[in-house]
This record gives C-alpha cells, structure tokens and sequence, in this order.
C-alpha cells in the first residue's frame, strides 16, 4: 500500500487504539495481552511515524505520556463543583451516629451506603472533552488548584481517550487519587539516599512532591497510579453512585475494586472491620475507609454543610502504635518565637515509615505524661500521619530518670525564653533569632504567600546563616549582591539569577497574599482576604483601630488584638516601609461595581440551581461580598434547602431572607 497521507494518517490512528487498549489491559485489567517487546515495538512504530509526519502529532497519543515541555507555572484551575473535604469518624459509635443523622433528614426513605477504601495519596480532578483527557489538577483549596495536566499523562493507567463513552458522558470531570505503591516508593527512595539526596517521608508526601515537578520526564521516571472514585456528568442521567463506579470502569477508568454496597450501617462496619486487618495486604497505603450514601437524589437532598458533604464521611483506622525509646528532648523554634519540644528517638518502624521524632506539643504534655529520657513510650501515628508520643509503658523506666525541665534560654540564640500569662506555649523574646528569621522567611515565600521559587529551605539557611538576610525585605535588594551569590556554593549563575527573577516576580502579588506573608499571628489566607477587601491598602490597614477591626464579619478580639499588636511594632512597621520602597503591592485592586455594590451576603442551605461557588462567583462580579458566618454587617441571607443555625440567626437579627429565584431578580 503506499504511503499516501490518507494511509499515514490511518495507520497511526490504528497503532495508536492499539496502544491504549493495551495500556488498559496491562495497567487498569492487569490482563496484559502481548509482551513488552511487542509494545515497545508499537511504540516506536508510531514515534517515528508521528516524526516523520509531524502533522498529525496529538496530544492525546500515546507517545505524549512524556512529551509535555518542563513548565515554570502551573496555572489557576477553578474547581466547578468544589472539591469538598470529608468529616472525620474513629468509632463504631461516631459512624452509626453519621447513620442516625441521615435517617433523620431522609425522613421515610432509608439509605444504602457504598463503602470504599480510604487511599492514603494526592486528590486530583480529570476533566475529559469530547473523549479525550484535556486537564489535570491538583485539589488545592477545594475551590481552586494547579493544573498539572502534563505530569498526570505519566501515569500509565490513567486513559488519554475513554473507551466508547455514550453521548451523554463524552464531556465529564472526574476525581480520583494519586498514590504510589509501598515497594516503589522504597526502590526510589534507596535511589535518592545512594544519589546523596534526602529520602521522602512516605508514599504520600512523594506522589505529592512528584506531582509538583516542573519537569514530566522526571514525573515519568516515578512509578505512580490512579484510582477514581467519582463522576460529575452535567446532562446525563445518572443516579446512584455504585452505578456511577461501574461506568467509570466501563470508560477504562481504574477503579478499585474493593468497594462494597451496604444496605445497612452495620454492613459498612464489617467492611471496615475486615480491611483494618487486611490493610497490610494491599501494595499501598489506606488509612481508612470512605462511607457515601448511594442514591444522588439522597446526596442531593443532605447538601453540605461548610466545605463537608452531608452524605459522607471517613471512617478512620485506629491510630497505629510501636514502642521505642526516649533518647531526648529537644526544641524546636518557629516563625513567631514558639519553642515545641521534641521527642528523638529510638528510629522505629511504623505505618510504612521510620519514625524517629515525634511532637510533645508543650511542657504540660510532657508534665501529664511525666515522660522522662530513657523511658520507653508508645508512639502513635494520628490519623496515620503525624506521630506522636501517646504514653510511658509502665515498668519500664531505668533508676535514676529526672523530669524534664524547660531551660531558661532559646536554643537557637540563647535569648530568654518565657512563658505568657494563660498559654500553654514559651517564646523567645529576641525577634532577631535566626531560627524564627529562617521560618518567618520561609513562610513568607511559601506557594500560598509570595511564592518566590527557588527560595527553599537550604537557600534560607545559607543566606541568613551568612547574614546576608536578616528579614523579609532584604530579600529585595540580593540584586544587588549578585555576583556574592553567583560564588556561594550550590549556587552559579544560573541558579541566582532564576532566583532574582522569582524576587521580582512577587512583587505583584495580591494584596491578600501579601498580607498573609507577613506572618501576622492567627491570620490565614481567609482572613487576610477579608482584610485587603475591607480596607483595600496596608495604610488603611495599619491605621484602623480594634473595636473598627472587630466590627469585620468574622474578625473577632483575638485577631484584632493580634493585629493591632503587630502594627504597634516599630520593627513590622519598618519591614512593611522597606517593602514598599521596593515596590511589593499592599493595595487591593478596586472591586468590580455592579448591581450588588457595597451589599455583604451569605448562603445557607442548598440552592435548586447553581452551587455555592456559583452564587458566590455571581455575587462578587456584581460588586458584592460573601461572608461566611450571621453579623450585623450583613444585608441579606440566600436561602436553599436543609438550611441550617444560620437562618435562624439570620431571623433573630431580621436579616432580610431570599430564595434562589429573589436573588436571581436582584441581579437583574
């Protein structure tokens, strides 16, 4: 036959649903039907045709597993539904508890509950146009994240194309999690330590650094895999989610199947009996087990509240537990002066990692426990993450053990530490401590802050260790030590100079952001945004006093306390000033005018029609402002389904009340 553009075309089209239906049977049915030489063969059949002819390259080949450009910036993804959080149970009695609540919302009707395993790794969305996979992205907030499209296409299990999708489902979003298995991650993680680089913590904390890679070549070169666990499909006709994990399955979507329909609430309790003891059979991490009621109608009638579905919830593990022994106690300094003590100790092996330190949280802690060096305690991983030591085994303390005392100074600086009035917590009293310089820094240049690249934890050190940095502001003025850097050691041209761009790029970042770098003791990112709405700039800020703070909508006497305190600080003053100088943004862009101009509202309930992000999207682009809890300063109160406390507060204050259909008249 010869080679016309029309056989060319049709011949790569065929190798390439060759290609796919034998990444399917290998990587999803785990039924391989020919052998890797073979694929390999196809494989470099098609690369060099799509080389030779370059115009029918696609990005949903095969060949383009690997084929994305390392990028600099994963771009904003907004997610449409959110990405919502599950509650949290650890017994019998909490989840028949979740049981009775349902019940009593569903009234007449009884629920069945899909109950699925809990994978310990990294949400993401998959958003699949016309067939084909378009867009990849991380969970983020729950409302946004990073769109890593390309370092998803690495994993081979995850479907470039679906298989013969209905009409009704050719355009549908996807969510699922990235996890990696037990022996893959201790191959890569003897690679790392024989390569002199710091091994990861877990199978979880790798898949979440691996997805954050700029580079996919390297993604690829990490083994890792999908499981999905939930259809979103507009239009169709879809109604009970265990029907919803058979059709994901049926468009070559990996779905795990260990998951079980539960007609009753003690049925899901056996199931999640039957995996806490089988959860070292499986090749990966669980923690737990996922419990969702079956029907959507029923899903859609619970709602959720805050950022929780109604209608699930995690099933948690029992907290896994080892022995060891209490080599010592140290400190550890924060960003803000807080000094935690420590536990080191004897490395032992739990919940597939060693564990070698633990948190002791403050010295009433180690009070409670009267845990002394030497002893032998229990270690517990809670929520199968974060360890901790939970108890001494009694009678096996050595003679001669004393009880920790806190000493008088920082161990970082030698400063005096203290212990204020009604805290659990000492402080170091020198601001200039290089290890709160270091964390103060490192959080102001954090992804959710100014989200200067380059600047991590090693960088940090060198710089204020050589005391080239001593705050937040001198970072601005490294371009003019340019050429001090390019001679540090790990640094170089390049690397400074990739650094020095990152600087000024910052430089526009959100007011909000900025705010939220600063480092303000209890302000996160939410409150930091509801601050830059309200006042717009930093002077407006700085200026206003507490009771004007307190009468923000969810600013309460602590975070105003907070902030007037910072601001009270010659030395804060002087670092916002530097910033300034340098030209980092401490101003709200104006607020878009409209319709709802100067008008606060919250949701409450589920709407008929559009989500919460929805509504809120539809409000602030009109001018006005969503807030999340009842105030005075609120104008009105949107009103869907199974709403809760808030309409009643609302009623008590004689808030005015709309439903979905008022509130779309006011918009018009």
């Amino acid at each position: 036959m010869p080679e016309t553009s029309e056989n060319v075309a049709r011949k790569i089209e065929k190798l390439r649903r060759a290609l796919h239906e034998h990444d399917y049977r290998y990587y999803v049915l785990a039924e391989p039907s020919i052998s890797d030489e073979e694929y390999d063969s196809l494989l470099r059949e098609l690369q060099d045709l799509e080389q030779r002819y370059p115009q029918f390259r696609s990005p949903n080949s095969p060949t383009q597993r690997v084929g994305g450009q390392p990028t600099k910036v994963f771009p904003t993804v907004v997610h449409d539904p959110a990405m919502l959080s599950l509650g949290n149970s650890y017994s019998e009695e909490e989840i028949r508890e979740f049981d009775r609540r349902i019940r009593g919302l569903l009234g007449k009707d009884s629920p069945v509950y899909v109950a699925e395993l809990k994978f310990d790794g990294v949400a993401i969305a998959l958003r699949y146009h016309d067939g084909v996979f378009v867009r990849g992205a991380t969970r983020g907030d729950g409302t946004q994240g990073d769109d890593i499209t390309n370092n998803l296409k690495t994993i081979r299990s995850l479907p470039l194309v679906l298989r013969k999708p209905s009409a009704d489902l050719m355009s549908i979003e996807v969510r699922g999690e990235v996890f990696m298995h037990r022996d893959d991650f201790a191959a890569m993680n003897a690679q790392r330590a024989a390569s002199g680089e710091k091994p990861f913590i877990n199978p979880r904390n790798a898949t979440a650094g691996t997805l954050k890679l700029q580079d996919p070549g390297i993604v690829a070169a990490r083994r890792m895999h999908v499981f999905a666990y939930f259809l979103h499909a507009p239009g169709s006709a879809l109604e009970s989610h265990w029907n919803n994990l058979r059709v994901l399955r049926s468009l070559g979507l990996p779905v795990s199947e260990h998951t079980r329909l539960c007609a009753t609430i003690d049925a899901v309790i056996g199931f999640w009996k039957e995996w806490e003891e089988k959860r070292e059979s499986l090749p990966y991490d669980i923690d737990g087990v996922v419990v969702k009621v079956d029907s959507l109608e029923h899903q859609r009638i619970l709602g959720t509240i805050a950022k929780s579905p109604r209608w699930a919830i995690a099933f948690k593990f029992t907290a896994r537990k080892a022995e060891t022994v209490l080599k010592g106690i140290t400190l550890q300094v924060g960003r803000v002066g807080t000094v935690t003590p420590v536990a080191e100790l004897e490395p032992v092996f739990l919940g597939g990692t060693t564990v070698s330190r633990a948190t002791l949280h403050n010295v009433d802690y180690i009070t409670g426990l009267d845990l002394r060096v030497g002893d032998t305690v229990v270690v517990e991983k809670g929520g199968d993450v974060i360890p901790k030591v939970s108890s001494v085994v009694p009678g096996k303390r050595p003679s001669r053990t004393k009880p920790f005392a806190m000493p008088s100074g920082c161990p970082a600086c030698g400063s005096r530490i203290y212990r204020p009035e009604g805290e659990a917590n000492y402080f170091c009293e020198n601001s200039g401590c290089p290890a709160q310089v270091r964390g103060r820094i490192e959080h102001f240049a954090q992804r959710g802050a100014m989200d200067i690249e380059g600047l991590g934890d090693a960088a940090i050190e060198q710089l204020v260790n050589l005391g080239i940095v001593k705050d937040c502001a001198d970072l601005y003025t490294l371009k003019n030590r340019r050429e001090a850097l390019i001679a540090l050691e790990r640094w170089g041209e390049k690397s400074t100079g990739n650094l020095l761009d990152a600087i000024e790029k910052s430089k526009g970042r959100s007011f909000h952001r900025v705010l939220f770098a600063l480092g303000i003791r209890h302000v996160g990112t939410g409150v930091a945004r509801i601050l830059a709405d309200r006042y717009a700039s930093i002077e407006n800020l700085q200026a206003a006093g507490k009771d004007d703070l307190q009468s923000v909508t969810a600013i309460g006497p602590t975070i105003a306390e907070s902030l007037v305190h910072f601001f009270g600080e010659k030395h804060n003053r002087d670092i916002i000033k530097r910033l300034l100088q340098a030209g980092v943004n401490f101003a709200s862009s104006p607020r878009p005018t409209g319709a709802l101009s100067g008008k606060t509202f919250v949701l409450t309930g589920t709407l008929p029609t559009y989500s919460r992000e929805e509504a809120k999207r539809m409000i602030e682009e009109r001018g006005g402002a969503v807030a999340s809890g009842i105030s005075t300063n609120v104008h009105y109160v949107i009103v869907g389904e199974d709403a809760g406390s808030k309409l009643a507060r609302a009623k008590k204050l004689g808030i005015p009340l709309l439903t979905e259909k008022e509130f779309l008249a006011m918009l018009t």
